[in-house]
């Protein structure tokens, strides 16, 4: 309506002028009835047609208004229209405008700040109005990328939420990428792109998922309510500016709703409006006006509209959260987990909250609910305890129903929430997995194989269909899912190649998109099954180059776990690259390793124990003596705490104390202490007589008498290495086999009547050899006796080892160094092998190698013989041991592949 328009109208309604009052009371009165008996009825009708003659002009002109304004407004969009145009023609070419407004400094302070204020505002309106998309910010002026917010309400705009990739999968990804995303690999080859995956995905197979989850705008959705242009959006925060403190709570409801309608690329301008923030204020000063509804209609703006995670408003709005909990229906609750998970913020107190109410209404849920709650609770990274035994009974209740996508979101759920369920909850779990296996993402497929690792349970109906499902899938899978899968199969000691060689073949082609969390996981993997470089083929040179490149971009100083354990997983496979062992030893990473948890520590001490057998010439940095001293005292202390107690342990020590004679001739110590396990070590001389061994405080064994000629038990790899160092491993060779002695040869050539050997109770085998050690002891205390005074059957062992040529590498030599034979007592179990096998694990093989390289020879009673004699006589365990230690001192322990 035009300004004459409205004057002539305010004009028709003023009073008009009131008329002098007249002498006489009467006269008056008797000249209005005169006049209106005469002239009444002329003056009405004339009146009521002049009011009509203007009705009619005023609506003409209206009309006429209306028009005039419908043709500027068409004239505005199109002049819009090409000027969007234009910027996106400019933004293609990558051309730039010359704008002096950019290079101007703002001023603070007086009419020059506000001046400055409302020329930032009409810019930002401008930019708003053309379009201007993330990637053509630059082009603005620093008003319109930076502009300063008047109010207290501060957003982090540094945090940008489009980094959460959980918020980019679930809006569907960010705009506007290209569609060919491979990437220069190895040897200029072009590395396949990441296959998508979406974490919520299990979202899509119920439609009740709709009424308490946040679901993207669909394409149904945006064709009946199409995205705001950047004008109208313009529009909505002028009315903001204008209605400042009057808004309602439905009007702040609305203009958020509205808002959020923006496209995505629009939605960085309009944070970073100051009348956006103004609007976020009166946001929180409405705060408690809120209904529920309101409040999660505001919550799903925000989202839509990506404030990030740190914003201090969010802050309030989870309190208020917390607060009206008690008032909220279970899909409330739900949809109000789900929105704080979209916002990409971390609500612990909400979470608390939510699983205090949902205990008690856990058997109301339906299967959909249930599992968006265990959803919730694994975003959380925390299940309440009170809440854990009425979950397992609810899952237990609605496993039958769940589908296959399902199951892989709850699998992940109690993995990431750490939730403890009894076996028999996860194996009717993984067996409902495994009945769809063939219908279930690579994802939900790595979700188990997740659980399954936390829980160390060995589901062998799923790991046979993991067997099936991974030479098919593998091509297709991403990095960090075949790192899953690898690291759950070494978790679990499970080594199937018809699960690792697709791994071994598809690694190498992503090895450009391979993280270095990846890389060591899948060294460490690999290297625990004992999966050997020939077999794996290019997989372990390959992801060593990818450590490598991570180490000289420094990124290992800041993660230096990732290094240690990448070079673990080498070590076992028998590889000792010189240049990243010596960044692990080196200071820096040292520094770090002092102020960290002792897990670290041991790595670096299994290392340095490692480079000291087996990389010989190395001189490189090493730890030094207190810290190694350090590191192996606390693991003396956690053994003698834990593996010194076990049963069979603690019996077959007093096993070896009845056979040899005393329990002086036996000590439970860590021979090697960088290897993390205890051994019974036990010293013959060269009669086949024990010596007494005293053992330190860090669990180092010691002969009683200080230590036999050329030992040295303070050694750089611990006290138990015990033969001088590397030096005395790698000198030269020595001959193998049987000392020979009068009492032998007297025996081989009939010249004297071998003397008789103990009666035994029970049959023996062949290749038995009797000892009665305290006769010996006293005879060798008298000074009486031969040098062997024990008689030896001749048996076809024994002459297979008098025949039997020098044994290669230093073996021989270190064996019997001065007439000492050292012999390593090993006590397994089944977490030293490969399921259901006989080859032992990555540390438990590399200790058996260093063993006999440190001298020593290893007598291992393997779990398969020992545990069953735990429930036999203490005769028939004794004779096991004689059997086992003195049947054939030759016995060479030969390390399976």
């Amino acid at each position: 309506m035009s300004a004459r328009l409205l004057s002539r109208r305010l004009a028709r309604l003023r009073p008009h002028a009131p008329s002098p009052r007249p002498a006489t009371l009467g006269r008056s009165l008797g000249r209005s009835r005169s006049l209106q008996s005469d002239y009444g009825e002329t003056q009405l009708q004339q009146k009521q047609q002049q009011k009509q003659e203007e009705t009619v002009k005023d609506e003409e002109e209206e009309r006429r208004e209306e028009a005039e304004r419908r043709e500027e407004e068409e004239r505005r969009e199109e002049a819009e229209r090409r000027e969007e145009a234009k910027w996106r023609h400019a933004i293609g070419d990558y051309t730039l405008s010359y704008n002096p407004s950019a290079y101007a400094r703002p001023q603070v302070g007086g009419a020059s700040a506000k001046g400055q204020q409302q020329r930032g505002q009409s810019e930002l309106e401008d930019a708003l109005s053309t379009a201007t998309p993330p990637s053509s910010l630059a082009l603005l002026p620093p008003a319109l990328r930076s502009h300063s917010n008047p109010y207290s309400i501060s957003s982090s705009r540094h945090l940008s939420i489009s980094n959460n990739t959980l918020l980019e999968l679930a809006f569907g990804g960010p705009q506007g990428a290209p569609e060919d995303t491979h990437t220069p690999g190895q040897n200029g080859l072009l590395t396949p792109p990441e296959p998508p995956v979406d974490p919520r995905a299990f979202q899509r197979c119920r439609p009740e998922y709709r009424n308490f989850t946040h679901q993207p705008p669909s394409s149904l959705e945006t064709e009946t309510d199409p995205p705001l242009p950047p004008a109208k959006a313009t529009r909505v925060l002028k009315e903001v500016a204008v209605l400042r403190g009057v808004m309602t709570p439905g009007d702040i409801v609305s203009f958020l709703a509205t808002l959020a309608r923006v496209e995505e690329t629009h939605t960085v301008v309009i944070r970073g409006d100051s009348r956006f923030s103004m609007l976020l204020r009166y946001s929180v000063e409405a705060l408690e006006s809120f209904s529920i509804s309101e409040l999660l209609s505001v919550l799903r703006s925000l989202a839509l509209l990506r404030l990030p995670p740190s914003h201090t408003v969010l802050e309030l709005y989870e309190a208020e959260c917390v607060r009206r909990c008690v008032s909220m229906e279970t899909g409330e609750l739900l949809l109000t987990g789900d929105l704080w998970r979209c916002l990409g913020r971390t609500v612990t107190r909400y979470l608390e909250t939510l699983a205090g109410h949902m205990t008690s209404r856990l058997g109301e849920l339906d299967s959909a609910q249930m599992v968006q709650l265990v959803y919730l609770l694994g975003e959380g990274r925390r299940c309440p305890a009170p809440l854990l035994g009425p979950l397992e009974g609810a899952l237990v209740s609605h496993m039958e129903k769940l589908q296959a996508e399902e199951i892989g979101a709850v699998c992940l759920g109690l993995f990431k929430a750490q939730c403890v369920l009894s076996p028999a909850a996860v194996r009717r779990l993984v067996d409902s997995g495994a009945a769809l296996v063939g219908e279930m993402s690579d994802y939900a497929l790595v979700n188990v194989m997740k659980l399954l690792r936390f829980s160390h349970l060995d589901h062998l109906g799923w790991l046979d269909a993991m067997a099936t499902e991974m030479p098919r899938r593998a091509h297709g899978m991403g990095v960090q899912g075949l790192m899953h899968v690898a690291l759950s199969c070494s978790a679990l000691h499970y080594r199937d190649y018809r699960i690792l060689m697709p791994i071994a073949r598809r690694v190498p082609e992503l090895a450009a998109r391979c993280r270095s969390k990846d890389a060591a996981k899948l060294l460490w993997a690999f290297g625990t099954l004992g999966i050997g470089q020939r077999q794996a083929g290019p997989l372990y040179s390959t992801l060593t180059q990818v450590i490598r490149h991570s180490v000289h971009q420094g990124e290992m100083l800041r993660y230096p776990q990732h290094l240690l354990t990448a070079l673990l997983g080498l070590a076992f496979a028998r590889h000792f690259p010189r240049d990243l062992l010596a960044a692990a030893l080196g200071p820096e990473v040292a520094r770090t390793a002092a102020a960290s948890p002792l897990e670290l520590r041991k790595d670096l001490l299994t290392l340095d124990g490692c480079v000291e057998l087996e990389v010989p010439g190395w001189s490189g940095p090493r730890l030094g003596r207190s810290e190694r001293r350090e590191v192996q005292r606390q693991l003396w202390a956690w053994a003698q705490e834990d593996v010194c107690r076990k049963q069979e342990v603690l019996e077959a020590e007093s096993a070896l104390c009845e056979l040899l004679g005393g329990d002086e001739f036996v000590r439970k110590c860590m021979i090697l202490p960088h290897t993390r396990s205890i051994d019974l070590e036990i010293r013959l001389d060269a009669h086949g007589r024990p010596i007494p061994l005293v053992t330190t405080e860090t669990g180092d064994p010691q002969e009683a008498s200080g230590g036999v000629e050329g030992d040295s038990s303070g050694s750089s790899g611990g006290g138990g290495v015990g033969s001088g160092g590397v030096g005395d491993i790698w000198g030269p060779q020595g001959p193998s086999g049987v000392t020979l002695t009068d009492d032998l040869l007297a025996q081989l050539t009939h010249t004297r009547k071998p003397m008789a050997t103990t009666p035994q109770t029970t049959p023996l085998p062949s290749a038995v050899r009797s000892v009665q050690v305290l006769a010996e002891r006293e005879e060798r205390d008298e000074g009486v006796g031969a040098a062997f005074s024990v008689g030896v059957d001749l048996t076809e062992d024994l002459l297979g080892c008098l025949t039997k040529p020098k044994q290669q590498g230093a073996l021989a030599t270190a064996t019997q160094r001065g007439g000492i034979t050292r012999i390593a007592v090993q006590v397994s179990n089944r977490n030293h092998y490969c399921y259901r096998t006989r080859v032992l694990l990555g540390l438990h093989a590399l200790k058996r190698r260093q063993l006999l390289l440190s001298g020593y020879r290893v007598v291992e009673l393997p779990h398969w013989e020992w545990v069953p004699l735990l429930r036999r006589a203490r005769g028939e365990q004794v004779q096991y041991l004689r059997n086992k230690i003195f049947n054939n001192q030759a016995e060479i322990f030969h390390n399976q592949e």
